[in-house]
């Protein structure tokens, strides 16, 4: 099952591209990120972090919830006490459960999320879960690991959502579905279930679903869509149930969403009139909305520190759609899995790194002097110290961008950095 955009007959990508492999230091956030968009998605959840006060202000700071807001997650801090011996931890846990719960009796999944300190690792979450779950039936109770040690910061999602798979229901064995992998804003969300409508293809369901009670089903005639391309232990538990991943670009830009829901039709069996049909208005929009940037990123000089893993889908679309020029394109983990239809998009001429060594990817970057650097939050201020336009990489996660409608969006993003360097020097 493969996707129709695929590389010309002169240019082969980058899919025999020597891959240069980092290992050093690494600037990321934590995987604890992920409850930021998480806690949003999932209407009836609540995220318990098992942490230190560490983690809570990394929460409090990265959510920049509203004094006034009550957020649905929340922090078990590890106290003197907990260190010393001086009570259980387990019962401290329990106790700490059982009031976030009598206090929120709308909650029906409470994830456990554990993070990195020593103290935390030694709790085997998992066996607290079974725990809590005998002790509240109303509730389903997980764990899953937000630790920085382990994670990055978006693989966060890909560990919440792998602890989901076990629970999702088994289909009827005759039942062809589609389900949608990764969480997506609600707006997006509901775009592409009219485009699906449209094209006559479903049931289609999505994981995570907003509510607990809508869990899709699963089985050996159900197909999947990732939607996010860091989501490689969710597809791998997918996979186990018995489901199929549809091979195909991610839904990024004109082109990308065009050949994401275009791998999904050839499944289906979709006319090919009938697609055009029904995707000619929305790509014709999309087009316009990213041509307004066109002038303003064509030809500049781009260059991704590993981040989120969306880096290489935003390549392909800034390298095809809007015509940058890529320098270097880091990721934290390259899964040639889930880009098959990505890498063979990007020239043969830009150099892929996997994983982190802070100081020889700023050497590089500083070599290069690109007009663009993607990079993580601690990055970002040193360079345009330097004299560098950086644009944050996890605001291309915070901010919706998949889809037709949001094509234009994500032109903006990039384009916004280069337009305010330019105003400044007029100025």
């Amino acid at each position: 099952m493969t996707a129709a955009l695929a590389p010309s007959e002169t240019e082969a990508g980058c899919t025999e591209t020597e891959v240069l492999r980092e290992r050093g230091q690494r600037e990321v956030f934590c995987g604890l990120t992920g409850i930021v968009w998480l806690h949003r998605k999932i209407q009836d959840a609540f995220f318990l972090i098992v942490g230190s006060r560490t983690c809570a202000h990394l929460m409090q700071s990265a959510a920049g919830v509203m004094i006034f807001a009550e957020p649905r997650f929340a922090t078990a801090i590890i106290e003197e006490r907990d260190l010393a011996g001086m009570a259980d931890a387990n019962e401290e846990l329990d106790r700490v459960a059982a009031q976030v719960l009598a206090r929120r009796p709308d909650i029906k999944t409470l994830f456990l999320v554990g993070s990195c300190p020593s103290e935390v690792i030694k709790l085997d979450l998992s066996r607290a879960a079974a725990r809590l779950n005998q002790q509240h039936e109303n509730v389903r109770v997980l764990n899953y690991s937000g630790s920085g040690i382990e994670t990055t910061f978006t693989e966060g999602e890909d560990t919440c959502l792998e602890a989901l798979v076990p629970e999702l229901p088994a289909a009827p064995e005759t039942e062809t579905s589609l389900l949608v992998v990764g969480a997506l804003a609600d707006v997006v969300e509901d775009q592409f279930v009219r485009l699906f409508d449209q094209l006559g293809i479903g049931p289609v369901r999505f994981l995570p679903a907003r509510r607990s009670e809508e869990l899709p089903a699963i089985g050996a005639g159900t197909r999947y869509l990732l939607a996010q391309p860091f989501l490689g232990r969710t597809g791998a538990a997918l996979d186990g149930r018995g489901a199929k991943r549809i091979s195909a670009p991610f839904p990024l830009g004109a082109k990308g969403s065009e050949a994401w829901l275009k791998a999904a039709a050839d499944v289906w069996g979709v006319d090919e009139a009938l697609f055009e049909t029904v995707i000619a208005a929305p790509r014709a929009r999309a087009q316009r909305a990213m041509e307004r940037y066109k002038d303003t990123l064509s030809g500049k000089r781009i260059f991704f520190f590993p981040d989120s893993q969306l880096e290489i889908p935003l390549a392909r679309v800034l390298h095809e759609e809007l015509g940058m020029q890529l320098t270097e394109v880091g990721t934290p983990y390259l899964h040639r899995g889930h880009l098959d239809c990505e890498l063979p998009r990007l020239p043969s001429t830009v150099r892929l790194s996997e994983g982190q060594h802070v100081d020889r990817q700023l050497d590089r970057c500083r070599d290069i002097r690109p007009d663009l650097t993607v990079c993580g939050l601690g990055l970002a201020n040193p360079l345009e110290a330097e004299g560098l336009s950086t644009k944050w990489a996890i605001e291309l996660v915070f901010t919706p961008l998949q889809g037709f409608e949001q094509a234009g969006d994500l032109a903006e993003l990039f384009a916004r950095p280069l337009m305010r360097r330019d105003i400044l020097r007029v100025g």
